[in-house]
Protein backbone atom coordinates (compact mmCIF):
# COMPACT_ATOMS: atom_id res chain seq x y z
CA UNK A 1 0.00 0.00 0.00
CA UNK A 2 2.86 2.40 0.82
CA UNK A 3 4.54 1.59 -2.48
CA UNK A 4 1.34 2.39 -4.41
CA UNK A 5 1.04 5.70 -2.53
CA UNK A 6 4.62 6.64 -3.43
CA UNK A 7 3.95 5.79 -7.11
CA UNK A 8 0.81 7.99 -7.07
CA UNK A 9 2.75 10.92 -5.60
CA UNK A 10 5.56 10.50 -8.17
CA UNK A 11 3.11 10.54 -11.07
CA UNK A 12 1.23 13.52 -9.64
CA UNK A 13 4.41 15.61 -9.49
CA UNK A 14 5.98 14.31 -12.71
CA UNK A 15 7.40 16.87 -15.13
CA UNK A 16 5.43 17.48 -18.33
CA UNK A 17 7.36 18.62 -21.40
CA UNK A 18 5.18 20.18 -24.12
CA UNK A 19 5.96 21.73 -27.50
CA UNK A 20 3.82 24.32 -29.30
CA UNK A 21 4.61 22.86 -32.72
CA UNK A 22 6.45 19.57 -33.08
CA UNK A 23 6.88 19.85 -36.88
CA UNK A 24 8.24 22.97 -38.59
CA UNK A 25 8.22 23.46 -42.35
CA UNK A 26 11.29 25.53 -43.20
CA UNK A 27 10.24 26.05 -46.81
CA UNK A 28 13.07 26.54 -49.32
CA UNK A 29 16.77 27.07 -48.78
CA UNK A 30 19.76 27.19 -51.10
CA UNK A 31 22.38 24.50 -51.53
CA UNK A 32 24.88 24.61 -48.63
CA UNK A 33 22.84 27.36 -46.98
CA UNK A 34 22.05 25.99 -43.50
CA UNK A 35 18.49 26.42 -42.31
CA UNK A 36 17.35 26.52 -38.66
CA UNK A 37 14.07 25.50 -37.08
CA UNK A 38 13.34 26.94 -33.62
CA UNK A 39 10.93 24.92 -31.46
CA UNK A 40 9.14 26.52 -28.52
CA UNK A 41 8.73 24.23 -25.50
CA UNK A 42 7.55 24.49 -21.91
CA UNK A 43 7.95 22.61 -18.66
CA UNK A 44 4.33 22.30 -17.57
CA UNK A 45 5.17 20.11 -14.61
CA UNK A 46 5.52 21.16 -10.98
CA UNK A 47 9.23 20.33 -10.70
CA UNK A 48 12.44 21.33 -12.38
CA UNK A 49 13.33 19.56 -15.57
CA UNK A 50 16.67 18.77 -17.20
CA UNK A 51 17.33 17.80 -20.81
CA UNK A 52 19.92 15.05 -20.72
CA UNK A 53 20.41 14.90 -24.50
CA UNK A 54 18.97 15.69 -27.92
CA UNK A 55 19.67 13.00 -30.54
CA UNK A 56 19.37 14.08 -34.22
CA UNK A 57 18.79 11.33 -36.74
CA UNK A 58 21.92 12.22 -38.72
CA UNK A 59 25.20 14.10 -38.42
CA UNK A 60 23.94 16.73 -40.88
CA UNK A 61 21.75 18.29 -38.17
CA UNK A 62 23.16 20.35 -35.31
CA UNK A 63 21.24 20.93 -32.08
CA UNK A 64 21.12 23.71 -29.51
CA UNK A 65 19.28 23.30 -26.19
CA UNK A 66 19.42 24.47 -22.53
CA UNK A 67 22.04 22.60 -20.52
CA UNK A 68 20.85 23.59 -17.03
CA UNK A 69 17.71 23.03 -15.01
CA UNK A 70 14.41 24.29 -16.43
CA UNK A 71 12.07 25.57 -13.76
CA UNK A 72 8.43 24.59 -13.39
CA UNK A 73 6.31 26.54 -15.88
CA UNK A 74 9.37 27.91 -17.71
CA UNK A 75 9.44 28.29 -21.48
CA UNK A 76 12.52 27.60 -23.60
CA UNK A 77 13.63 26.79 -27.15
CA UNK A 78 15.45 24.01 -28.95
CA UNK A 79 17.08 24.74 -32.31
CA UNK A 80 17.78 22.25 -35.09
CA UNK A 81 20.05 23.37 -37.94
CA UNK A 82 20.29 21.35 -41.16
CA UNK A 83 23.46 21.85 -43.24
CA UNK A 84 21.57 21.67 -46.60
CA UNK A 85 24.30 19.79 -48.43
CA UNK A 86 21.90 17.60 -50.40
CA UNK A 87 19.45 18.84 -53.04
CA UNK A 88 15.78 18.01 -52.77
CA UNK A 89 13.32 17.55 -49.94
CA UNK A 90 14.57 16.90 -46.41
CA UNK A 91 12.83 15.48 -43.34
CA UNK A 92 14.92 15.52 -40.17
CA UNK A 93 14.02 14.42 -36.67
CA UNK A 94 15.57 14.75 -33.24
CA UNK A 95 14.69 12.91 -30.00
CA UNK A 96 14.59 15.04 -26.86
CA UNK A 97 15.53 12.99 -23.78
CA UNK A 98 14.78 14.33 -20.28
CA UNK A 99 15.30 13.14 -16.71
CA UNK A 100 11.54 12.87 -16.23
CA UNK A 101 10.51 10.27 -18.76
CA UNK A 102 11.90 7.19 -20.46
CA UNK A 103 9.98 8.15 -23.60
CA UNK A 104 11.63 10.88 -25.70
CA UNK A 105 9.85 13.82 -27.34
CA UNK A 106 10.36 13.96 -31.13
CA UNK A 107 10.89 17.19 -33.05
CA UNK A 108 10.74 17.36 -36.86
CA UNK A 109 12.00 19.89 -39.41
CA UNK A 110 11.31 19.64 -43.14
CA UNK A 111 11.76 21.65 -46.32
CA UNK A 112 13.47 21.59 -49.69
CA UNK A 113 17.02 22.45 -50.80
CA UNK A 114 17.26 24.16 -54.19
CA UNK A 115 20.28 24.63 -56.42
CA UNK A 116 19.22 28.21 -57.27
CA UNK A 117 17.77 30.51 -54.62
CA UNK A 118 17.63 33.77 -56.57
CA UNK A 119 15.19 36.48 -55.57
CA UNK A 120 12.60 36.38 -58.37
CA UNK A 121 10.35 39.10 -56.97
CA UNK A 122 11.25 41.51 -59.78
CA UNK A 123 10.76 38.94 -62.56
CA UNK A 124 7.61 37.37 -61.06
CA UNK A 125 5.88 40.20 -59.17
CA UNK A 126 2.42 38.60 -58.94
CA UNK A 127 1.60 35.83 -56.45
CA UNK A 128 -1.13 33.26 -57.02
CA UNK A 129 -0.51 31.43 -53.75
CA UNK A 130 2.94 29.81 -54.05
CA UNK A 131 2.80 30.10 -57.83
CA UNK A 132 4.46 33.34 -58.97
CA UNK A 133 3.73 34.93 -62.36
CA UNK A 134 4.95 37.81 -64.51
CA UNK A 135 1.36 38.90 -65.39
CA UNK A 136 -1.89 39.27 -63.51
CA UNK A 137 -4.04 40.50 -66.41
CA UNK A 138 -4.32 39.44 -70.08
CA UNK A 139 -5.29 41.79 -72.90
CA UNK A 140 -5.83 40.70 -76.51
CA UNK A 141 -5.91 43.98 -78.41
CA UNK A 142 -6.76 44.67 -82.08
CA UNK A 143 -8.03 41.19 -82.92
CA UNK A 144 -9.50 40.52 -86.35
CA UNK A 145 -12.14 37.86 -86.96
CA UNK A 146 -10.38 34.54 -87.57
CA UNK A 147 -7.18 35.49 -85.68
CA UNK A 148 -5.77 33.13 -83.04
CA UNK A 149 -3.43 35.36 -80.98
CA UNK A 150 -1.55 33.99 -77.98
CA UNK A 151 -0.33 35.36 -74.67
CA UNK A 152 2.30 33.80 -72.43
CA UNK A 153 2.39 33.86 -68.64
CA UNK A 154 5.78 32.90 -67.23
CA UNK A 155 5.42 31.17 -63.87
CA UNK A 156 7.67 30.03 -61.01
CA UNK A 157 7.01 27.36 -58.38
CA UNK A 158 7.82 29.25 -55.20
CA UNK A 159 6.50 26.50 -52.92
CA UNK A 160 7.95 23.28 -51.55
CA UNK A 161 5.72 20.84 -53.46
CA UNK A 162 5.30 19.79 -57.10
CA UNK A 163 2.83 21.94 -59.07
CA UNK A 164 0.71 21.43 -62.19
CA UNK A 165 -0.03 25.00 -63.42
CA UNK A 166 -3.37 25.29 -65.22
CA UNK A 167 -6.16 27.72 -66.04
CA UNK A 168 -9.63 27.21 -64.56
CA UNK A 169 -13.02 28.35 -65.91
CA UNK A 170 -11.93 28.90 -69.50
CA UNK A 171 -14.71 30.21 -71.77
CA UNK A 172 -15.22 28.55 -75.21
CA UNK A 173 -13.07 31.16 -76.99
CA UNK A 174 -9.98 30.54 -74.83
CA UNK A 175 -7.67 27.53 -74.47
CA UNK A 176 -4.51 27.03 -72.43
CA UNK A 177 -1.48 24.75 -72.28
CA UNK A 178 1.31 24.53 -69.70
CA UNK A 179 4.97 23.78 -70.39
CA UNK A 180 6.25 21.80 -68.62
CA UNK A 181 3.11 20.10 -67.35
CA UNK A 182 4.59 19.80 -63.84
CA UNK A 183 6.90 22.18 -62.00
CA UNK A 184 9.32 21.12 -59.29
CA UNK A 185 10.01 23.58 -56.44
CA UNK A 186 12.10 26.50 -57.67
CA UNK A 187 11.51 25.67 -61.34
CA UNK A 188 10.09 27.93 -64.04
CA UNK A 189 7.61 27.33 -66.84
CA UNK A 190 4.97 29.07 -68.90
CA UNK A 191 1.25 28.94 -69.56
CA UNK A 192 0.18 29.79 -73.12
CA UNK A 193 -3.37 31.13 -73.56
CA UNK A 194 -4.84 31.11 -77.09
CA UNK A 195 -7.80 33.23 -78.19
CA UNK A 196 -10.02 31.75 -80.91
CA UNK A 197 -11.61 34.93 -82.25
CA UNK A 198 -14.06 32.95 -84.38
CA UNK A 199 -15.93 32.14 -81.15
CA UNK A 200 -16.29 35.79 -80.11
CA UNK A 201 -19.87 36.86 -80.69
CA UNK A 202 -19.67 40.66 -80.73
CA UNK A 203 -17.34 43.31 -82.09
CA UNK A 204 -15.70 45.53 -79.54
CA UNK A 205 -14.70 44.52 -76.04
CA UNK A 206 -15.29 41.07 -74.52
CA UNK A 207 -14.21 40.51 -70.92
CA UNK A 208 -14.06 37.53 -68.59
CA UNK A 209 -12.14 36.20 -65.59
CA UNK A 210 -10.22 32.95 -65.46
CA UNK A 211 -8.19 31.53 -62.59
CA UNK A 212 -4.50 30.60 -62.49
CA UNK A 213 -4.17 27.48 -60.34
CA UNK A 214 -1.12 25.58 -59.11
CA UNK A 215 -2.85 22.19 -58.99
CA UNK A 216 -5.43 20.39 -61.13
CA UNK A 217 -8.79 20.38 -59.33
CA UNK A 218 -7.86 23.32 -57.13
CA UNK A 219 -10.77 25.33 -55.75
CA UNK A 220 -11.40 28.74 -57.26
CA UNK A 221 -10.13 31.58 -55.05
CA UNK A 222 -10.42 35.33 -55.50
CA UNK A 223 -6.66 35.76 -55.15
CA UNK A 224 -6.08 33.51 -58.18
CA UNK A 225 -8.34 35.55 -60.49
CA UNK A 226 -6.87 36.55 -63.86
CA UNK A 227 -8.93 39.16 -65.81
CA UNK A 228 -8.95 38.69 -69.60
CA UNK A 229 -10.09 41.20 -72.23
CA UNK A 230 -10.26 40.97 -76.03
CA UNK A 231 -11.02 43.72 -78.53
CA UNK A 232 -12.53 42.31 -81.73
CA UNK A 233 -12.28 44.84 -84.54
CA UNK A 234 -15.05 45.22 -87.12
CA UNK A 235 -14.39 44.28 -90.74
CA UNK A 236 -12.66 47.43 -91.95
CA UNK A 237 -12.81 46.26 -95.56
CA UNK A 238 -16.27 47.77 -95.84
CA UNK A 239 -14.73 51.18 -94.99
CA UNK A 240 -11.91 51.04 -97.51
CA UNK A 241 -14.12 52.08 -100.40
CA UNK A 242 -15.51 55.08 -98.54
CA UNK A 243 -14.65 58.38 -100.19
CA UNK A 244 -12.86 60.31 -97.44
CA UNK A 245 -14.27 63.51 -98.84
CA UNK A 246 -17.72 62.38 -97.74
CA UNK A 247 -16.77 60.21 -94.76
CA UNK A 248 -17.54 61.05 -91.12
CA UNK A 249 -14.58 62.47 -89.18
CA UNK A 250 -14.41 62.06 -85.40
CA UNK A 251 -12.68 64.76 -83.42
CA UNK A 252 -12.03 64.83 -79.64
CA UNK A 253 -11.59 67.99 -77.58
CA UNK A 254 -8.94 66.15 -75.53
CA UNK A 255 -6.93 62.96 -76.26
CA UNK A 256 -7.58 61.66 -72.72
CA UNK A 257 -10.00 62.13 -69.85
CA UNK A 258 -8.30 63.62 -66.79
CA UNK A 259 -10.22 63.18 -63.56
CA UNK A 260 -8.97 65.18 -60.55
CA UNK A 261 -10.33 63.39 -57.48
CA UNK A 262 -9.21 66.13 -55.02
CA UNK A 263 -9.81 63.80 -52.09
CA UNK A 264 -13.42 63.08 -53.05
CA UNK A 265 -14.98 59.62 -53.24
CA UNK A 266 -16.27 60.25 -56.77
CA UNK A 267 -15.57 62.84 -59.44
CA UNK A 268 -16.58 63.44 -63.06
CA UNK A 269 -14.94 64.84 -66.16
CA UNK A 270 -16.06 65.49 -69.74
CA UNK A 271 -14.72 65.69 -73.26
CA UNK A 272 -16.48 66.86 -76.41
CA UNK A 273 -16.86 64.60 -79.45
CA UNK A 274 -17.43 66.31 -82.81
CA UNK A 275 -18.22 65.11 -86.31
CA UNK A 276 -16.23 67.23 -88.75
CA UNK A 277 -17.11 65.08 -91.75
CA UNK A 278 -19.89 65.26 -94.33
CA UNK A 279 -21.92 62.19 -93.33
CA UNK A 280 -23.30 60.93 -90.05
CA UNK A 281 -20.83 59.62 -87.45
CA UNK A 282 -22.10 56.47 -85.74
CA UNK A 283 -20.58 55.20 -82.46
CA UNK A 284 -21.67 51.57 -82.57
CA UNK A 285 -19.88 50.42 -79.42
CA UNK A 286 -19.01 52.19 -76.17
CA UNK A 287 -17.32 50.11 -73.47
CA UNK A 288 -15.02 50.30 -70.46
CA UNK A 289 -11.95 48.15 -69.83
CA UNK A 290 -12.26 48.24 -66.01
CA UNK A 291 -14.67 48.80 -63.18
CA UNK A 292 -14.51 51.83 -60.94
CA UNK A 293 -15.74 54.22 -63.64
CA UNK A 294 -19.06 54.96 -65.35
CA UNK A 295 -19.41 56.53 -68.80
CA UNK A 296 -22.36 58.27 -70.46
CA UNK A 297 -22.63 59.65 -73.97
CA UNK A 298 -25.09 62.32 -75.05
CA UNK A 299 -25.65 60.86 -78.54
CA UNK A 300 -24.49 57.77 -80.44
CA UNK A 301 -25.07 59.29 -83.90
CA UNK A 302 -23.83 62.74 -84.87
CA UNK A 303 -24.77 64.65 -87.97
CA UNK A 304 -22.10 66.71 -89.78
CA UNK A 305 -20.78 69.57 -87.58
CA UNK A 306 -22.74 68.20 -84.60
CA UNK A 307 -21.22 67.68 -81.14
CA UNK A 308 -21.94 65.62 -78.03
CA UNK A 309 -20.40 65.22 -74.59
CA UNK A 310 -18.87 62.12 -73.06
CA UNK A 311 -19.00 62.16 -69.27
CA UNK A 312 -16.93 59.82 -67.11
CA UNK A 313 -17.44 59.43 -63.36
CA UNK A 314 -14.65 57.83 -61.32
CA UNK A 315 -15.22 56.09 -57.96
CA UNK A 316 -12.10 56.14 -55.82
CA UNK A 317 -12.77 53.08 -53.63
CA UNK A 318 -13.70 50.89 -56.59
CA UNK A 319 -10.65 51.99 -58.58
CA UNK A 320 -8.36 50.66 -55.85
CA UNK A 321 -9.37 47.13 -56.88
CA UNK A 322 -8.73 47.39 -60.64
CA UNK A 323 -5.53 45.94 -62.11
CA UNK A 324 -5.31 47.63 -65.50
CA UNK A 325 -5.51 51.26 -66.56
CA UNK A 326 -9.08 52.60 -66.98
CA UNK A 327 -9.94 53.27 -70.64
CA UNK A 328 -12.96 53.88 -72.85
CA UNK A 329 -13.33 51.92 -76.10
CA UNK A 330 -15.39 53.20 -79.02
CA UNK A 331 -16.08 51.53 -82.37
CA UNK A 332 -17.15 54.02 -85.07
CA UNK A 333 -17.79 54.26 -88.81
CA UNK A 334 -15.00 56.82 -89.28
CA UNK A 335 -12.58 54.97 -91.62
CA UNK A 336 -9.59 56.68 -89.97
CA UNK A 337 -10.84 56.19 -86.42
CA UNK A 338 -12.79 52.93 -86.52
CA UNK A 339 -11.38 52.00 -83.13
CA UNK A 340 -10.83 54.76 -80.57
CA UNK A 341 -9.37 54.20 -77.08
CA UNK A 342 -9.53 57.10 -74.64
CA UNK A 343 -7.28 56.77 -71.55
CA UNK A 344 -8.78 57.84 -68.21
CA UNK A 345 -6.15 59.44 -66.01
CA UNK A 346 -7.11 59.49 -62.33
CA UNK A 347 -5.23 62.07 -60.29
Amino acid sequence: MAVLLLMFIAVGYAQKLTVSKSTIDCGKTGYQSPVTATFELRNKGSKKLRITDVHPDCGCTQVEYPKGDIGAGDRFTIKLTYDARQLGHFYKQAAVVTNSSAKPLFLTMKGVVLADMRDYSADYPFAFGDLLADKNVLEFDDVNKGDRPQQEIHVLNNGSKMMTPNILHLPPYLSATSSPATLAPGRMGKVVITLNSAHLRDYGLTQTAVYLASQIGEKVRSESELPVSAVLLPDFRMLKGVNHQYAPVMSLSEPALNVLMEGKSKKSSEIVISNKGRTNLVISSLQLFTGGVRVTLGKRELQPREQTKMRVTAYRNQLKKVRSKPRVLMITNDPDHAKVVIPINIK
